[in-house]
């Protein structure tokens, strides 16, 4: 009996607790300011580019030829 009246002491006390409203939000007056934005790409573009291709190991190419898969490779089921 006593476990349950102090559930219900602690749950009641909360909730008035909780029910007051004493602090009131303070409005804040914010000044506002214009942003301007000013961006300029001043840039040429060359027709005459070729790619490049890095790798990051060594050899990367031979081995990525190397590594080819036929349609015979799969394995067979029994």
């Amino acid at each position: 009996m006593k476990t349950i009246f102090t559930i219900i002491a602690v749950t009641f006390f909360g909730t008035m607790a909780s029910a007051q409203d004493l602090s009131k939000e303070v409005k804040v007056d914010v000044p506002t300011m214009g942003v301007e934005l000013k961006v300029e790409f001043d840039q040429t573009i060359r027709k005459d580019r070729k790619t490049a291709r890095l790798y990051k190991f060594k050899n990367s190419r031979i081995k990525k030829e190397l590594s080819f898969k036929t349609k015979k490779d799969g394995a067979k089921l029994a």
